[in-house]
């Protein structure tokens, strides 16, 4: 591992094939439980579901979403403590004390009758393509934990029937997201796209556009509970129809910190870069609001799924302690 001279570091980040994932089953688990154990970061490609064109088509959803006038977008406004609704530049990072240079929209399988794009703003088939698209996210990420549950020695099903979209307990969300155009535009502080932070979730899929870069990793991390700070990056290469994948905070405590959470973050482009607008996609599998986390060993107090998330989204966005 070398630091370069700007102090980035060379990692390889995994890449795991999925292709014949049902005849590979425990080939890609070995695979996943060993980047999940030592790096925490990896992606995925070859997979069925969702494939590159379902993921092409939900890129071309959310930039319609976002270029709706802002009064439209904040007719569903987020909800901090059910992570649900439309958000800009609101989320401030306890890492850099400034507030994230984008905007998102948080949708939950199970409201989607109630803090979803209405059908007049959107139309019906962006709302039912979308829908669409988070079923597969939300699939994709069952088997992946049904993988590592067995690679934990729990039930095959003990993290995904925490899991379960349909009722009013659920938690998992698919997160649109737009990086705004910093095109001439100066920057007075610690301003990112979005600060160093880990995932608050057991597992996030996150999916980009080729030529969309900016994610930077940082592995390495001990525990759930400490906040760190490094200088050993490693950008994260951006490719349309992989998926990077990295464990989160849940996950970490619910093994006793045998998977990394690590921090990541996303850079503002350089003078000389792309500086347009940064489209990406992110799917957050969260444990049911009833569901008591707490790993065989108990090396972190048990938690209910509710308080876990609520104490995370305290962490992340301003004037919320003030609510």
């Amino acid at each position: 591992m070398a630091v370069k001279e700007d102090g980035y570091v060379d990692r390889v980040i995994p890449r795991i094939s999925l292709k014949d994932c049902k005849n590979r089953r425990q080939e890609i688990k070995d695979q996943l439980f060993e980047a999940a154990k030592n790096s925490g970061f990896f992606s995925l490609c070859d997979q069925e579901s969702p494939s590159k064109s379902d993921i092409e088509e939900m890129f071309k959803l959310s930039k319609q979403f976002f270029e709706l006038p802002e009064e439209t977008k904040m007719k569903t406004p987020h909800q901090k403590l059910l992570n649900t609704g439309f958000e800009s530049a609101s989320q401030v990072r306890p890492s850099t004390g400034t507030a994230d240079q984008k905007e998102s929209n948080q949708l939950q399988y199970h409201r989607f009758n109630e803090n979803w794009p209405a059908k007049e703003d959107v139309g019906e088939e962006w709302r039912n393509k979308t829908k669409e698209f988070f079923l597969k996210c939300h699939n994709l990420g069952l088997f992946l934990m049904e993988l590592f549950a067995e690679a934990l020695d729990y039930p095959v099903d003990f993290f995904s029937k925490a899991h379960n979209i349909t009722v009013p307990t659920a938690q998992s969300t698919l997160r649109l997201l737009h990086y705004f155009d910093s095109t001439g535009k100066v920057f007075e502080g610690n301003y990112w796209r979005a600060g160093a932070h880990t995932d608050f979730d057991c597992l996030t899929l996150l999916f980009q556009r080729t030529g969309d870069h900016g994610l930077e990793v940082c592995p390495g991390r001990e525990a759930h509970t400490d906040f760190g700070y490094s200088d050993q990056w490693t950008p994260v290469p951006s490719h349309t129809g992989d998926i990077v994948v990295n464990i989160g905070d849940m996950l970490m405590s619910w093994s006793d910190d045998v998977l990394k959470s690590n921090f990541h973050r996303v850079r503002l482009p350089t003078a000389d870069e792309n500086q347009s607008d940064r489209y990406t996609i992110a799917f957050f599998n969260q444990a049911n609001t009833d569901v008591i986390i707490q790993g065989k060993n108990k090396k972190y107090p048990a938690v209910t799924g509710k308080q876990f998330i609520e104490d995370a989204m305290r962490r992340n966005f301003e004037l919320l302690k003030k609510q």
